[in-house]
């Protein structure tokens, strides 16, 4: 059994440096909700130099609320924003001769087009426009899920360490208590649980959540004693 790690980074949350040696896989940030193009490069290289696997973070283009806020843009426009973020970072990874592996929304847009057939469509063409071989990231049982298989893009199933649950395995809200898990040892028990239900690919830690650094590090000792491997998907793929 393997599962891949993934964190969201570049977006200015200090744990970077960390988390790359903990991670397989990075969702780098492409200037929309956070980040630049120095911040891109800079990540590019550090996720390289750790031999972890690039991947693009589109999200809305609303530095002000970093993205987690809904914005009232249509497919189209959600189509087109995603699509110029994801170019802009692949022209960089292809600068730093990284070959980009998998595209994943943040924040609102993700949880909307998780959802929304229309938004996750509309991300799914961005995405086959820059490059079909990119793998898009997703809730199982999604929108996304369904947009993905119908565009011939590849799906990798996401699961969250440092998240609560709804009973309809969506996420619970952040504005309700008890959405954000902080402590290490439960992170890591839903971590190993993810794992062993077989539904997910790939578990994400958010950069930005309090202690990412330890929940990641509880996460990946709970996963290894427990005999899972930790790989990226891309090494399925090279």
């Amino acid at each position: 059994m393997s599962i891949d790690l993934n964190a969201d980074m570049g977006e200015g949350a200090g744990a970077d440096a960390a988390l790359l040696a903990l991670v397989t896989s990075a969702n780098i940030a492409c200037g929309a909700h956070a980040g630049d193009l120095a911040t891109m490069r800079q990540t590019v290289r550090a996720a390289k130099a750790a031999g972890v696997a690039v991947g693009a973070h589109p999200g809305f283009p609303d530095r002000e609320h970093f993205g987690r806020r809904e914005l009232a843009m249509s497919p189209e426009e959600i189509e087109a924003t995603v699509r110029e973020q994801v170019r802009t970072l692949a022209a960089i990874a292809g600068e730093e001769g990284v070959r980009m592996a998998h595209v994943k929304a943040h924040g609102a847009l993700y949880n909307i087009a998780a959802r929304t057939r229309g938004v996750a469509d509309a991300i799914a063409r961005a995405i086959a426009a820059c490059d079909p071989s990119l793998v898009m990231v997703g809730l199982p049982g999604s929108a996304l899920e369904d947009a993905a298989h119908s565009a011939g893009l590849s799906f990798a199933a996401e699961g969250f360490a440092d998240r609560a649950y709804e009973a309809d395995g969506s996420l619970v809200a952040r504005s309700k208590p008890g959405a954000l898990i902080t402590d290490p040892d439960t992170a890591a028990e839903g971590a190993l649980r993810l794992a062993r239900e077989g539904r997910v690919q790939t578990i994400c830690i958010h950069s930005d959540t309090p202690g990412a650094v330890a929940i990641a590090t509880a996460a990946r000792r709970a996963l290894e004693h427990a005999g899972i491997r930790i790989r990226a998907p891309h090494e399925d793929r090279s």
